[in-house]
């Protein structure tokens, strides 16, 4: 693959550094700490499994799925990569 004057294995370099940056954004959204017996959307019941799977939860299942739909925007592209200028 002809990359001009990149180095070898540049276009592996920005591949793994976008799944690592990607990672690192899952791993700040998860929860932590105390979880909410009570979600805080619509005030229904956190199960008891739920609370234990997932320490520092907040939101019920149904709440947490309807968020999970919504479209998330990841920001800019610092690499100016053209396959994520595509996206």
């Amino acid at each position: 693959m002809a990359t001009g004057w990149a180095p070898d294995g540049a276009v592996q370099d920005q591949i793994d550094d976008t799944i690592t940056d990607a990672v690192a954004r899952a791993r700040a959204r998860m929860p932590k700490g105390e979880s909410e017996p009570f979600c805080v959307e619509c005030g229904e019941d956190i199960p008891e499994a739920r609370r234990r799977a997932l320490p520092g939860v907040r939101l019920c299942i149904e709440c947490q799925s309807a968020l999970d739909r919504k479209p998330v925007t990841i920001g800019f592209n610092r690499r100016g990569s053209k396959d994520s200028q595509l996206k």
